[in-house]
């Protein structure tokens, strides 16, 4: 689906060959990418919904979409997120529970502005993740030797959390080098986009790196406390073989940009 997403949305802006201008024009396309959104709203899946939000921003930027009407969307995003809560909250006063967002939603957001207001509970997950993380040190416990992760004590260690287990394997170096290894593909992807041969596959491959890059700055952002624990998988780390074929999928739609540049 997320092929399908990047593909659509480099589709759609693709058509007005960088220039992307007109305000009716452009309110049409962000519907558009609006209605995958809200489609996977409903199950509800907020992580995969906000990776398809990412792709077509970075859409919307790439494509030429003027600055002005970038700014209002992103003042309305804003916005419509302080009603959901404040509807939410006047809902869950009249009836006694909440009806917009899960409860778990909201401990989630309650949990990243404390972590330490319910470690046995809510917050478990983000303590132990951090836990994990700072007994690695500098070299880590060596392969194979993470206590935190191989315990049981870091939930969701191979997919959600995987960067725990890593972390505590090899230590702060070794985090660091994955880091290096992703920024290294961000700005490969880069500069194949920026060379491709037209507007269709340079949205192409920004698409790709919205999604890679999202995905790394949430999955690591919320191992770490800077970003809401949602359930995003690390790229090309992440167990999970369907997952895995998309990110080599999506390499090659990268390397067929580049070999048709």
């Amino acid at each position: 689906a997320k092929i399908t997403i990047i593909l659509m949305d480099a589709a759609l802006v693709a058509r007005y060959g960088g220039r992307l201008d007109d305000l009716r024009e452009y309110l049409k396309v962000v519907f558009f990418i609006l209605v995958p959104f809200l489609a996977i709203m409903t199950q509800p899946d907020l992580g995969t919904g906000l990776v398809y939000l990412a792709i077509g921003a970075m859409a919307l930027v790439a494509g030429g979409a003027r600055s002005k009407y970038l700014l209002i969307t992103l003042a309305l995003g804003i916005a419509a997120i302080a009603a959901v809560f404040a509807i939410d909250q006047l809902i869950y006063n009249s009836t006694g529970e909440y009806k917009l967002l899960k409860q778990y939603q909201r401990n989630r957001l309650l949990v990243f502005l404390d972590p330490s207001a319910d470690t046995s509970g809510a917050g478990y997950n983000l303590n132990q993740a951090m836990i994990a993380i700072g007994s690695g040190g500098l070299f880590g416990k060596g392969l194979l030797n993470a206590s935190q992760s191989s315990l049981g004590f870091v939930p969701e260690a191979p997919t959600d959390f995987i960067f725990c287990v890593l972390a505590e394997q090899f230590g702060f170096v070794g985090a660091l080098l994955l880091l290096g290894l992703y920024i290294a593909l961000i700005l490969s992807c880069i500069r194949i986009a920026r060379n491709a041969g037209d507007l269709f596959g340079s949205l192409i491959v920004m698409g790709v790196v919205a999604m890679w890059l999202f995905q790394i700055l949430e999955n690591i952002g919320m191992d770490i406390g800077l970003m809401p624990v949602t359930g995003i998988p690390l790229p090309f780390m992440s167990y999970g073989s369907s997952f895995m074929m998309v990110n080599f999928a999506l390499l090659g739609l990268v390397g067929s940009v580049y070999a048709h540049r």
